[in-house]
Parts: structure tokens; C-alpha cells; sequence
């Protein structure tokens, strides 16, 4: 009762202050809400005095959110954090004698009367023991338990009822963790026990030595020198109060440096140990007197044992919020238990980046509230939109459906601390400090490489000689840390010969590669697009002579219109740089489909069609099996220094693919981009589908017999059909020859599933990933061409043939009668690579891809490969796969993968093209 009382007085008091506001003059309103602000403070800090037991906790953690509360309730309120009412001397000594079975005179050559410090559960005096040690003694408040639990108890109804009236505030996940926890303080045996433990975990001894190691966190933690329940007797540290702002001041205390050094405590403890204080407020901090002045850490009353996949899970959350990883996060939430009602990957990405935030300093305290405000509003209106609810549901809506335990301690750690740095007044990067940390417990368990991992090389038979020996050289590859995750892939004669798969999915991910996990290629997807196109042609859809701007009648405009469909395939259409801003002014615009075909119909060519070959590097024309990108520092630095390429555009010289290398990873693990249509660029494949892909088209468009029953996972273990999307608005329908293409897909999808049914289940697709919790709209058509080519045979067919053209290979080649529409003595035929041996003599097509993925096939020996990586280097490894294989089969090794194993990139060609 004495709780409402309060809280409607000061809601009536602020009501009545918002309707005063409107009618006084606009240079007193800062000082009637500093007022108000002031009198319903006290009014809380008496109530919380008053109640003691968990009210004072609570108002502890509220003095500590200067980020979002206003001055006179921190100022007000950190009273409570050492400064309450202290209990009478009497019944201090009473429980000191009953505990430790001794008089005072026995136990202490002097006891200090007043106490350092007054907190919710005891107090802290300073004493000398008989043998003249300085020490502190902590005794807990009479009759303390009894209110303690009372108050958890009252506090579960009130959260039971608040949980039926307004759904989505259930707190009933935190509050059954605080029940669990708190009563833990109550017993000071514990404490001395988790002071200890924490102490060896941290690595220093209460001398804080000299001997340093890398892990090493520079603070101070009291020794325990005895305990009992309701006893503990520590080492006595003279210290600064953490919040005398004026004393650290006068000492000459960095308190930026104080405070990273705590946060780098706390992450230590949480993420490496899995051990922590669950109670960093102010008033368990001090700062040593001496230099350098480290953090005095106290009070380990109330701490938190996390389990080590729970530990892990919290680490893969931090990294993937860091990194912007949407697939990584919902990963680590199913990991921990954390259970959503609804996919919304994006708000949950954005939530969580927020709990990570940079901390802010107090003065910027209402800013932040605004803004976490508005972004829960915004929030609240996708669910909202995406659950189809009226105002009335959605305000009943709780989108968590099971809320794990043990974070709720890790918040309120996070929280507190973010209240220190405001109220230190400093800016703490939670990004830059805790991910060493987080980082050490994902690496600890996945850089082991193939020298500590059997396991590394996923186990499947040898197809053959050549697969034992490339196995090898993977090993090796993998123990120089050269590759994180590989598959390679290879068909000779029509038939496999390499089917092998090896490390892990990610930086942050320990799932090993299996020969169907899915990796980003980058312009590897350009290959199949073309495929794609080819086939367009092949089937009487579209000629490689006929205007673009007959099919999509946009395009024609600044000077576009003379634009073939064979110069966009052989890079000579003079649009290379047509989207190259969208590095520099908005990376995700890539994920917008319209956006981009609007920026490229409004692009002017630079050079007349046909007349220069420049590479075209993103013109356009999510799973969980899907591995994340990690950037190979080592192969970024050999490029910088790189002069320029006239061969490439000049937003795609070295320096900027350096760049752009270094930032991709982040960009192409997220989700939106995941999800994205980019033709040229977001391809995400297995490197059997590809080989598969190449094996058919080196064959002129006769799809192999199905992988042997040794391949394990089956080929086609995840069926894909994707729903095509109604299509009301193509840009103003494109023109009717691209609806008539659009229906040619759908048709040839339709009937050939109509047909047989049962092939859906023997296809491995290796192209767009597709969003496994619903988003059908998103559709790659290169699953279309894929069907043709992966689908195995009807059992009652001898052979299954996607092109009828006997010139195919010419026309992929831009050779023969084809020769026409390409540059003789370019790097490209018509959608593809052209693939030359030492002696220069052509022999086959393909593409590769920034990252070093690539795929080709070599026409006269029947042979086909592709290599998927997720550590993005610009070739050395994969032309050293390539190299081996080739070698050993006795056919021509492709110049560019010769040249690439023998130089490495320090001629600034990465394979790209």
C-alpha cells in the first residue's frame, strides 16, 4: 500500500506538471521539472529506506542509470548504495560473537564503532586483528533474511499479476532467476567462496604482481581471511570511492582508463569464466590510492555460474551483433533457449545491438531514453504489421515465447555497468572492449585446425587417388591457418571423382562444413546468371543480338539504347562503374532490387558498346546451413601499395578492392543481404552443385548420372521449390518480353515438377540462399536453370539434355560463328571466363569470385571443378587446390590458377574474374 501510495503521488504530481507546461513561460520549464524531479526522489529514497530488503536493491540499480534517469534521482539515490541508516552497535557485535563464538576482545586488537559503509543486506567496519592485520568486517542486518524473502515473494505476485493484466510485460523469467539467486547473499560463506574463485579466474593475487600474460586484467579483489554465514572478515584496501568524482580528480585518476579496466573485468569474468559479479554498482567499487591506480573490485555476494554452451552462446550473441551476423544471432538465441513467437530477425538484430551499445555520459541521458523509446515503438509497429493485430492485440503481444534464465543476471550486470560510465561521465565501446573476450571462448574451441581436430576433414570415402591427396594438402592448408572452411568438388568424364568438405562454417561457428553446407561466392554467381541467359536464348526466349531496351524499356535511356544482350554478357556495355557508388554511399541499397534497376536505367555508358572490355563487377540485369565470411588480413595487406589496373573499372582498382574486401564479410552475412536478389554477386552454392553445374555444361548441357551412394550427406538432401511471387508491378511491367521471360521460368518450373515429382528430392541447390522461416517472395530464378541441370535423371530416360544448341560452348566462349559478339582477345566470352593453358591455347569457361571461390570445366578432357571458401583470401589457396588436382589428372592447368600458385597476389590480380 505504502508503494502505490507513493506511485500515484508521482504520477499525479508529473500529469499535473505536463498540463502546468503548457501555460508557463518557456525559461521556467527546465526548473519546475528539475523541482519535480527533486521532491519525488525523496519521496522514493524515503520509501526505499523505509522498506529496506529488496527496495534498497532497487534503488541501488536505479542510482546507477544515469544513461537514462535524471540527475536528482542519481544524485538522491546512491545514497543507498553504502550511505543507509546504520544498525545500532549492539546488535553488531551480538552477531559478530554468536557467529565466530568469541568476545570482540578476542578477536580484535581494535573495532571501529563508526561503519565505512551502510548497505542493504550489512554493513562494513573497519578493525585490527590480534595480530595487528588490517581488516574489514562485513555483518549482516538482523532479521534481514525474513524481509528478503518476504519482499521476493511479494514481488513474484505483483510480477503474476502484471504478467495476466499486460502480456507483454511478462517478467516472470526474471523474477523466478532473481529468486533463484538472491537468496544466495544471505549466506557469506558463498561470497568468501565466489571472492576466491573470482580472484584465481582474474589471475591476480591481492598483490597484484608484475607477472603479466595477455588475459591478464589489472584490478585489485580483497583476500578472504575468515567467514560464517553472517560474518566475513577481508583484507582491508584504502581506497577511493569510485563515485567521489572530487578525490579521484585530485589524485589524478584517468577515469576512462578505471572504467575499461572494470568492463574488461566483467567481460573477463562473463565470457572466459563464465563466473561473475552479478552486482557492480558504485558502492562495490573503489579506486587504489596509489599508482596506477587500479579498480578495487568488492562484494561477490551475488554472482552467476553460467554453463559452458550457455557461455558460448552469449559470446556468439555479442560477436554477431558486433558483426551484424542475422543468422549468427538467431543461432545463438536458439543456443541459449531464447524462443521467438515470430521471424524478426531485423528487430531482434537491432535490440540486441542496442543492449550492446555504447554507453553514454549522463548529460545525454534524455536523448537516450528518447531514442530507445522510439525504437521500441517502431519495433512494436513491425510486429504489429507482420502479425496483422489491431492496437488492442498488439499491445497484449509478447513476442518472447521462452526466456532463458540465466540472462538475466548478465543484463543487469550490462546495465549497471552502462550506469557507471554515464556516471563516471565517460563513453565506454562495448564493441572494442569485451570482443577480445567473447572472441576467446568461440577461437578457444574452433581454431584447433586439422593438427588438434580429426574431425577437421569431414568424413567421407575417397572417390579417388587425387581426392587422398588434395586431402592432405587441406590439411596442411588448414594447419597454416590458410583456410577456415573449403569444399572442393570435381567431375571427370561425367562422373565424381572429388566430393570433400573440411573445417568450419564460421569464425564464430563450430559446425564442421559437410559437403552440402552452403558458402557466399561473389561473382562466381555470375557464371550461372549467364547459364541462365544461354538458356533464354537456347529455348527461343531472348536473342544475344536483341536491344536490352526492347525488353525492358527503361534502360534505353542516356544513350543505352544501342546495348545489346551479348555486350552486357561479355562486359563490354560501358557500364562497369554503374553502381560502383554504392560503396561509399549506402552498401544495403545492394539489397534493394528496384533501387538498383532504377540507378542502372538512370546510368550513362562510358565507353561505346562493344568497344572496351571492362569488368562489370555488380551490374544487375537464409539458411542456417549457410557458412559466414572471414576476411584473410594477410592476402588485404599484400594488395595495398597495388598501382592501377587499366583492365579493371576504376571503382574496382586494388586499393578499392581492398576496401571493399575488408567490409564485405559484415555486409554479406547479413540477413537482408542474404535474402537479396544481386544476380552478379550473392550466388550462395555448394561446391558439388557447382561442379555439378559445370559438368553439365561441359558435356553441352547433359546432366551427369547422380553421385554414388558414398556421398554423404545424399545429394539433394534439401529440396527447394521456391513460390514465385504475383508479380502486379515489374517496373511498370517491364515491357511484355520480360513477362513473357518471367512466365518461361514458371512455366518450365511448374511442368517439370508436374512431371516428376519425385525429382525434387534428388536436387542440391547451390544458389540463393533462401529464407528457411517464411520470406517466399525472394526468389533467385537460377534455382530454374539449377533444376534442369541437378535434378537426377528420370530412371526411365537414358539422358537429360537442358540445350539443344551443338554450338553451345561457343557461345558461352564468344568463339566460332559467335566470335562476332565478343572481343576477340578479351578476358571474357559471353557470360564467362575464358580459361587459357601456358601455351595459350582456350580450353574451356568458367568464373571465380572475390573470396578465391571459383568454378570451371576444361572442355577437351571432360573435367569440371568448383571451390567454395568462407575465409575470403584473392586466390593462393585455391589455385593451389586447382594446381594439385589438375597435376594429377595430367591435364592443363588454367594459366590464371598457374600463374596465381606461382606469384600470389602481389601483381594485384586477385581471382575476381
Amino acid at each position: 500500500m505504502k508503494v502505490c501510495t507513493v506511485a500515484f503521488l508521482i504520477y499525479l504530481d508529473y500529469k499535473a506538471l505536463q498540463q502546468r507546461e503548457k501555460w508557463a513561460n518557456k525559461t521556467k520549464t527546465d526548473a519546475l521539472w528539475e523541482n519535480a524531479h527533486e521532491r519525488n526522489a525523496k519521496r522514493v529514497l524515503s520509501l526505499m529506506v523505509e522498506l529496506e530488503g529488496l527496495w534498497v536493491k532497487l534503488g541501488q540499480y536505479l542510482s546507477t542509470r544515469a544513461d537514462v534517469l535524471p540527475e536528482a534521482y542519481i544524485r538522491l539515490l546512491k545514497q543507498l548504495q553504502d550511505s543507509l541508516p546504520p544498525r545500532p552497535l549492539e546488535e553488531v557485535c551480538r552477531t559478530i560473537q554468536k557467529e565466530l563464538g568469541k568476545s570482540m576482545n578476542e578477536l580484535f586488537l581494535d573495532f571501529v564503532n563508526v561503519p565505512l559503509a551502510t548497505a542493504s543486506i550489512a554493513q562494513v567496519h573497519r578493525a585490527t586483528l590480534l595480530n595487528g592485520r588490517e581488516v574489514v568486517v562485513k555483518v549482516q542486518h538482523e532479521g534481514i533474511k525474513t524481509i528478503i524473502l518476504e519482499d521476493l515473494k511479494n514481488a513474484k505476485s505483483i510480477v503474476d499479476w502484471i504478467a495476466w493484466a499486460e502480456p507483454q510485460y511478462n517478467f516472470n523469467p526474471m523474477i523466478d532467476e532473481w529468486c533463484k539467486e538472491s537468496p544466495k547473499e544471505l549466506d557469506f560463506n558463498h561470497e568468501a567462496e565466489n571472492t576466491r574463485t573470482v580472484a584465481k579466474n582474474l589471475g591476480c593475487n591481492t598483490k597484484c604482481d608484475d607477472n603479466t600474460r595477455a588475459d591478464r586484467v589489472d584490478v585489485l579483489i580483497p583476500e578472504v581471511i575468515q567467514s560464517t554465514e553472517k560474518v566475513l572478515i577481508s583484507e582491508f584496501m584504502d581506497g577511493i570511492r569510485i563515485n567521489d568524482i572530487e578525490a579521484l580528480e585530485e589524485f589524478g585518476v584517468d577515469k576512462q582508463k578505471v572504467v575499461e579496466e572494470i568492463t574488461r573485468a566483467y567481460a573477463h569474468q562473463m565470457y572466459v569464466d563464465g563466473f561473475f559479479n552479478g552486482d557492480p554498482h558504485p558502492g562495490n567499487f573503489l579506486v587504489s590510492k596509489e599508482p596506477p591506480y587500479r579498480p578495487i573490485l568488492l562484494d561477490f555476494g551475488l554472482t552467476k555460474k553460467l554453463s559452458s554452451s550457455f557461455k558460448k552462446a552469449l559470446a556468439k550473441m555479442f560477436l554477431a551483433s558486433t558483426e551484424g551476423d542475422h543468422v549468427a544471432l538467431l543461432s545463438a538465441f536458439a543456443e541459449m533457449g531464447l524462443k521467438l513467437r515470430l521471424d524478426i530477425p531485423e528487430q531482434a538484430m537491432e535490440i540486441t545491438t542496442v543492449f550492446f551499445r555504447s554507453t553514454t555520459p549522463a548529460k545525454e541521458s534524455s536523448e537516450t531514453m528518447k531514442s530507445m523509446v522510439d525504437q521500441r515503438a517502431k519495433n512494436m509497429k513491425v510486429i504489429q504489421d507482420k502479425m496483422q493485430l489491431n492496437q488492442k492485440e498488439a499491445k497484449r503481444f509478447n513476442p518472447v515465447d521462452a526466456f532463458p534464465g540465466d540472462i538475466v543476471i548478465f543484463a543487469r550486470v550490462l546495465n549497471l555497468l552502462r550506469g557507471l560510465s554515464s556516471t563516471m561521465n565517460v563513453r565506454i565501446v562495448y564493441q572494442e572492449i569485451m570482443r577480445p573476450f567473447a572472441e576467446s571462448v568461440l577461437q578457444g574451441n574452433i581454431n584447433r585446425g586439422p593438427m588438434e581436430n580429426d574431425q577437421w576433414v569431414y568424413d567421407t570415402p575417397a572417390h579417388s587417388n587425387v581426392e587422398a591427396k588434395l586431402r592432405q594438402l587441406l590439411v596442411e592448408l588448414g594447419n597454416d591457418n590458410k583456410i577456415l572452411g573449403v569444399q572442393v568438388c570435381a567431375y571427370k568424364d561425367g562422373e565424381v571423382i572429388i566430393d570433400t568438405a573440411a573445417g568450419v562454417l564460421g569464425r564464430y561457428d563450430p559446425r564442421p562444413v559437410q559437403p552440402d553446407s552452403l558458402f557466399p561466392v561473389f561473382s562466381v554467381t555470375k557464371g550461372l546468371t549467364a547459364g541462365m541467359l544461354h538458356w533464354l536464348v537456347d529455348t527461343g526466349k531472348l536473342s544475344l543480338e536483341e536491344d536490352v531496351a526492347n525488353i525492358w524499356p527503361e534502360f534505353g535511356s542516356f544513350r543505352k539504347h544501342q546495348i545489346k544482350v551479348h555486350h552486357v554478357l561479355n562486359h563490354t556495355s560501358g557500364l562497369h562503374n554503374a553502381l560502383g557508388e554504392l560503396g561509399t554511399e549506402n552498401p544495403l541499397l545492394m539489397a534493394d532490387w528496384e533501387e538498383c534497376l532504377n540507378r542502372v536505367a538512370l546510368s550513362e555508358p562510358e565507353t561505346e558498346p562493344g568497344q572496351e572490355q571492362l569488368y562489370h563487377y555488380l551490374s544487375f540485369g537464409v539458411e542456417s546451413r549457410l557458412a559466414t565470411l572471414t576476411p584473410n588480413t594477410e592476402d588485404l595487406k599484400k594488395l595495398s601499395g597495388i598501382s592501377g589496373r587499366t583492365d579493371l573499372p576504376s571503382t574496382f582498382q586494388p586499393d578499392k578492392i581492398m576496401q571493399a574486401a575488408t567490409a564485405l564479410p559484415a555486409l554479406f552475412n547479413m540477413l537482408n543481404i542474404r535474402r537479396a536478389m544481386i544476380p552478379a554477386a550473392n550466388g550462395h552454392f555448394s561446391a558439388r552443385a557447382l561442379a555439378r553445374y559445370y559438368a553439365t555444361l561441359v558435356d553441352g548441357g547433359v546432366v551427369p548420372p547422380p553421385h554414388s551412394s558414398s556421398s554423404k550427406p545424399a545429394l539433394g538432401s534439401h529440396p527447394h521449390i521456391p513460390k514465385f511471387a504475383d508479380q502486379p508491378s515489374l517496373k511498370k511491367q517491364k515491357g511484355n518480353r520480360s513477362k513473357k521471360i518471367a512466365a518461361a521460368f514458371r512455366n518450365r518450373r511448374t511442368n517439370k515438377y508436374e512431371k516428376t515429382p519425385q525429382d525434387s528430392k534428388d536436387q542440391d541447390i547451390g544458389s540463393h540462399s533462401r529464407n528457411t522461416s517464411g520470406d517466399s517472395n525472394t526468389c533467385n530464378g537460377s534455382d530454374t536453370v539449377l533444376d534442369e541441370i541437378i535434378v537426377n535423371p528420370n530412371p526411365q530416360k537414358d539422358v537429360v539434355k537442358i540445350f539443344n544448341n551443338p554450338r553451345i560452348h561457343d557461345a558461352f566462349m564468344g568463339v566460332g560463328e559467335y566470335s562476332n559478339l565478343a572481343k576477340p582477345d578479351g578476358s571474357f566470352g559471353l557470360g564467362f571466363k575464358r580459361y587459357y593453358s601456358k601455351d595459350r591455347s582456350l580450353i574451356g569457361f568458367g568464373h571465380s569470385g572475390m573470396g578465391g571461390s571459383t568454378g570451371f570445366c576444361d572442355i577437351k578432357n571432360r573435367f569440371s571443378i568448383a571451390v567454395t571458401l568462407n575465409k575470403m583470401s584473392f586466390g593462393l589457396e585455391t589455385a593451389k587446390i586447382i594446381q594439385l588436382v589438375c597435376s594429377e589428372l595430367n591435364i592443363p592447368v588454367p594459366e590464371d590458377y598457374l600463374r596465381y600458385a606461382e606469384t600470389g597476389p602481389s601483381d594485384g590480380k586477385p581471382l575476381i574474374n
